[in-house]
């Protein structure tokens, strides 16, 4: 086993973990205490072809191309926590993911790949990735669909998952992993217990 290149791993993907942990610090933030102009995409109409007059939006929205991308000026404090909503779950998600990624690689470091501690750092990413995969997608697809549906009534708000949803059969394959493992040292120390 290459410990260089696993110490500079680990170390690579905790300092990415702070990353993006302050990442969402600095987000919610600036975002809190921006009094710009709050955007979301829509792809409600699609391939629609629109009068002079455009597509049927909110008072003050305006509105550009048929996957329309809506702009409220001087938004309310629902719709800019909605903005929030479809970047700092993601953030979130892929700090906590790289924290226990970072913990992995420690624990591998420390006591060797095939132990219990390193078998159960994985089932905790497997879970966290499993979990938070679509927990993550629901929060910032229905807060995006609730932002555009404040702007644009017509196109109302429903629960919608964004992001990579193929992660959840990367979590449970972690998931799986780790348990194999735990069963391996635990068959491993039945055979060194019995010599």
């Amino acid at each position: 086993m290459n410990t260089r290149l696993m110490k500079t791993l680990a170390s690579v993907t905790f300092g990415l973990a702070v990353l993006c942990g302050l990442a969402f610090l600095g987000t919610a933030a600036s975002h809190m205490l921006d009094d710009g102009a709050v955007c979301v995409k829509t792809d409600f109409w699609a391939n629609a072809s629109f009068g002079p007059e455009g597509p049927p939006v909110g008072k003050g929205v305006d509105a550009s191309s048929s996957t329309a991308l809506l702009c409220q000026d001087s938004p309310s404090a629902g719709q800019r926590a909605a903005d929030l909503g479809g970047e700092l779950p993601w953030l979130l998600f892929g700090s906590l993911a790289l924290l226990l990624f970072s913990r992995l690689l420690s624990g591998v470091l420390e006591q060797g790949p095939f132990t219990d501690t390193v078998a159960h750092r994985l089932s905790a990413l497997g879970w966290l990735v499993t979990a938070g995969t679509p927990l993550a997608g629901l929060v910032a697809g229905s807060s995006q669909s609730w932002l555009a549906g404040s702007m644009a009534p017509v196109v109302g708000s429903e629960f919608e998952l964004s992001g990579p949803m193929a992660l959840v059969l990367a979590g449970l394959g972690a998931v799986i992993m780790g348990r194999i493992m735990r069963e391996g040292v635990r068959m491993r120390e039945d055979i060194e217990a019995t010599i």
